[in-house]
């Protein structure tokens, strides 16, 4: 059994502050209080000792397992901790005796899987008769959507609670608490100004592991055991934001980018950007995702859109950071700014169900090219009708689809930008289609 309230300090200061500081009861749980607070049923089964199976999601230094030991502890449970990263079905086999051992001496089994998401779904099932016969409580904590990661059948026997990321306030809470504590913390030795704390907890980032690792490190440089701005400046420099590429997180603030762009809005649209930035996320990557966005959101109300996406991209490849991010930048506001359409997208989306629909049918004989005189005589291009010999340049009345297919409108042109004048001369084609000819 793993016990993660295990604080021996037989093994002294080898004992990382943060394993160290794991809160022991809910009074020195800091955060979380849509779950944890005063009345909410998270706490009161951890407090009644209620044992429930449960998918514990949110980021990392939340408190996920945290959670899973005060329950563990309030119910006088033993907990079996897996790791989806290292175990395999026959951890997983192992733990299963495990708890069977603890069954017969009338002992509880809590089965914890840290980064359970990571586990395939043959693994996954593997724990699913067990959650049912009520063997052991099953714990799944993970970072990734669990909609999306763990199994139906797997998420269906469990409740899932979502963890956010911790407030500066509650990380400055966590750094006191620990600044403080004379068993497991620092014990008042270190003097540390309350606006380098709070400077501190912004650092963080929301991940309170994060937070005591550091204050263990400034406390192992303090001279004298006093905290200045230098030391702080020299510590925290090379950091950067939380950022999980390719995780959860990596694909809302994507999203968040595009529906501000969508939506007109260049500052927030900017501040996407830079949080993604500031994170580490490749500018590649958004510049793809920019050039996406001109043709999905803007279209033909403004062409020139398509065109400075690819711009900023190029830019982007030529020059790298930080130069071509500021091409991205001035990308992005100006299709914050545009005139917006989806009428291409749209268009598109509805010609491919058209294909599907109606299958390979052939290509009429007078949209057929003719360079062999074989063709001309099986009557390839006979009776077509060549657009620039015609009034307008446009053979009014033409059909240009499959002769078994009515006429398709799919493109519908908004009266956003240059779509306006477009529409004006689709509604003049039109009427040129309907005169006698």
């Amino acid at each position: 059994m793993n016990d993660l309230f295990q604080t021996d300090n037989t093994q002294g200061s080898a004992i990382p502050l943060a394993a160290r500081m794991r809160p022991q009861s809910l009074d020195e749980f800091f955060g979380q209080e849509h779950l944890i607070g005063q009345g909410k049923p998270l706490r009161c089964a951890i407090e009644q000792g209620r044992l429930h199976s449960m998918i514990l999601w949110g980021p990392p230094g939340t408190g996920k397992t945290t959670l899973a030991n005060l329950m563990a502890q309030q119910a006088n449970a033993k907990v079996e901790e897996l790791s989806a990263v290292l175990s395999g079905v026959k951890d997983i086999r192992t733990t299963v005796e495990y708890a069977r051992t603890n069954l017969t001496q009338g002992i509880p089994t809590i089965v914890f899987v840290d980064e359970v998401h990571r586990f395939n779904k043959s693994q996954q099932d593997a724990f699913l008769p067990h959650v049912e016969s009520g063997l052991f409580t099953f714990i799944g904590a993970t970072t990734e959507n669990p909609s999306f990661a763990i199994n139906n059948a797997l998420l269906s026997r469990a409740r899932v609670y979502v963890l956010k990321v911790l407030q500066s306030i509650a990380i400055e809470k966590i750094i006191q608490f620990a600044l403080q504590n004379k068993t497991r913390g620092l014990g008042g030795k270190l003097t540390f100004p309350l606006e380098l704390q709070h400077q501190l907890a912004e650092f963080a980032d929301g991940d309170a592991r994060t937070a005591l690792n550091l204050l263990e490190i400034i406390a192992e440089l303090a001279l004298d055991g006093i905290v200045t701005a230098e030391l702080m400046q020299a510590t925290l420099s090379n950091g950067i934001r939380r950022f999980d590429k390719g995780g959860e997180d990596f694909y809302n603030q994507i999203s968040a980018l595009h529906k501000a762009i969508r939506g007109s809005s260049p500052d927030a649209a900017l501040y996407w950007f830079a949080r993604m930035i500031d994170g580490g996320c490749d500018p590649l990557y958004i510049a793809r995702r920019v050039v996406r966005i001109a043709s999905e959101d803007i279209g033909n109300a403004d062409p020139r859109a398509l065109q400075i996406a690819l711009n900023a991209w190029e830019t982007q490849e030529r020059l790298g950071s930080p130069e071509g991010e500021l091409a991205i930048a001035q990308a992005i506001v100006y299709m914050a700014v545009a005139a917006k359409s989806n009428a291409v997208y749209t268009a598109y989306h509805k010609a491919l169900q058209a294909a599907k629909k109606y299958g390979s049918l052939a290509v009429p004989s007078h949209l057929r090219n003719a360079p062999t005189q074989l063709m001309k005589q099986l009557g390839y291009g006979k009776n077509y009708r060549y657009a620039h010999d015609e009034i307008e340049a446009y053979a009014a009345g033409e059909n240009y689809f499959p002769i078994e297919i009515p006429k398709q409108q799919f493109y519908q042109p908004t009266d956003r930008g240059l779509e306006r004048k477009i529409k004006e001369k689709l509604m003049h084609l039109h009427e040129l289609d309907q005169k006698p000819r």
